[in-house]
């Protein structure tokens, strides 16, 4: 059997001092040869994930955060849909963030986000999250400007004063019981280019691709530059990233969930104790759906 929490252990980090992505091979399956294994692993993650999905929510004390981002076809939904597949869906909810809308823009940079948190007892899982303003907006600063900030508050140190806002909220987040889990699925520039002509083929995928991935293909230096100071500045251990190589699907799924697990286990879920008076209260309801 797998050493799942080994395994997730390798890919967290909780001080991105010194990251570079070029110490970070994406393509590294953590010494597994083939997806089979992995198969397996994946099976007993999923249905460890389930139970605890379940004592999450009957427990109601704590509630789970996790953030994905990547570059384009890293492998974001598909990681969701896998890793998430035994998750009861009344316990689980996934919120995708794309191009933010006019209400949004006229909002501080974590309004969107923060409408869609998860409470107490539910896994919240945002594709795509509050740091594409650390991304996106960095790389086409043309969009800094949609949000229509002050002029003087607008300088060179924005991005910094960003990450102090959003290492101060995960905090807060974190001080009152929401347990922060990001993802960076670190994709190579040479398998993203082998998936986009891979759905370019495809009729059925053909839909995934948007003319402007390749455009922002362009920008990829600009972008991993980005993602390097993004998680140098925001890996805390209270909100620690997980840097998942991401050119195999089926290992990338694998350390998500192991990952997932591996933290989840940390919050001590139990059923809620029944006590004396709830006990005698059930016994009186057995005794009388047994009379009737």
């Amino acid at each position: 059997m797998l050493k799942l929490d080994k395994l997730a252990a390798c890919y967290r980090l909780e001080d991105g001092a010194g990251f570079r992505l070029q110490d970070w091979d994406p393509g590294d399956t953590g010494g597994l040869s083939s997806g089979e294994a992995a198969q397996a692993g994946l099976a007993q993650s999923v249905e460890q994930l389930a139970e605890m999905q379940e004592k999450l929510y009957a427990q109601d004390h704590w509630s789970v955060l996790l953030i994905l981002q990547g570059m384009d076809a890293a492998g974001k939904d598909g990681t969701i849909k896998h890793v998430m597949s035994g998750v009861n869906p009344q316990g689980c909810q996934v919120t995708p963030f794309r191009q933010p809308s006019a209400e949004e823009l006229d909002h501080d940079f974590m309004w969107r986000t923060t409408r869609h948190l998860p409470e107490r007892g539910r896994i919240g899982i945002f594709n795509r999250s509050y740091y594409e303003e650390v991304l996106v907006v960095r790389v086409h600063l043309d969009t800094l400007a949609n949000q229509r900030l002050p002029p003087r508050l607008v300088d060179k140190s924005i991005w910094t004063q960003r990450y102090e806002d959003i290492n101060a909220f995960e905090r807060y987040l974190s001080r009152n019981g929401t347990l922060i889990l990001k993802f960076f699925l670190n994709l190579s520039k040479d398998e993203q280019k082998r998936r986009f002509l891979a759905r370019l083929d495809d009729p059925e995928k053909s839909w995934k691709f948007a003319p402007g991935d390749v455009a922002e293909r362009q920008r990829w230096d600009d972008y991993a530059s980005a993602y390097e100071e993004m998680i140098r500045a925001t890996a805390t251990p209270h909100a620690p990233w997980h840097v998942i190589p991401a050119d195999n699907k089926w290992f990338t799924r694998l350390a998500v969930a192991a990952a997932t697990v591996n933290a989840m286990e940390g919050l001590g879920l139990s059923y809620p104790a029944v006590g004396p008076e709830l006990q005698s209260q059930l016994l009186s309801a057995r005794a009388l759906l047994e009379n009737e």
